[in-house]
């Protein structure tokens, strides 16, 4: 029996260190090579200091700032706690989240259209994109509070858009926390 179960084990521990030790770390190290700011998160410095990532949302409420898809992951933007809420159209909570974030939104900017991306959170709950419509509804906002002229802000936003993947996947977007440093720097 002792026979017939070594070479069985032997395997076993072979193909751990190949499958399990080897190969994550012959792929790590061709992600490194290749792609390494998207291998090291796709973090964002500024002066020196990490400030976020391109591939997760972070929440900004403060009112000089482009607002980001509202989140479900956790206490805003939470990694570990990401994902969609779950809840059908047809939920009275997902109905009175959504009311709430209107009557917030539409006295901002009275008459406009609110953008659905600015209603609604991502599948993930930690989308670091919105369109270019929730993005261009705060102007008016962000150029107020900031005394900024609004074209300057429509400047900045047009020379953060983010066209579609491989050129014809998804829609332009621009990214929250970029747009947030553009005005920064401004």
């Amino acid at each position: 029996m002792l026979k017939e179960i070594k070479p069985a084990l032997l395997l076993f521990v072979l193909m751990l260190v190949i499958t399990g030790v080897l190969y994550p770390l012959f792929i790590t190290g061709v992600a490194k090579a290749v792609f390494p700011l998207k291998a090291a998160g796709s973090l964002i410095e500024q002066d020196g200091k990490i400030v976020g990532s391109e591939l997760i949302g972070q929440q900004f409420t403060k009112p000089e700032y482009f607002h980001p898809r509202p989140s479900n992951a956790g206490n805003g933007y939470d990694s570990l706690t990401s994902g969609a809420s779950n809840l059908s159209a047809t939920s009275d909570k997902l109905k009175a989240d959504i009311s709430a974030r209107f009557d917030i939104l539409s006295k901002e900017n009275p008459g406009k259209t609110v953008p659905v991306d600015l209603l609604t959170s991502s599948a993930s709950g930690l989308d670091p994109h919105i369109s270019i419509d929730a993005a261009n509804f705060q102007v008016k906002r962000i150029a107020k509070t900031r005394k900024l002229n609004e074209a300057d802000v429509s400047k900045i936003i047009e020379s953060n858009i983010e066209g579609r993947f491989l050129g014809i996947f998804g829609e332009p977007r621009v990214n929250v926390l970029k747009l947030n440093i553009a005005l920064d720097k401004k």
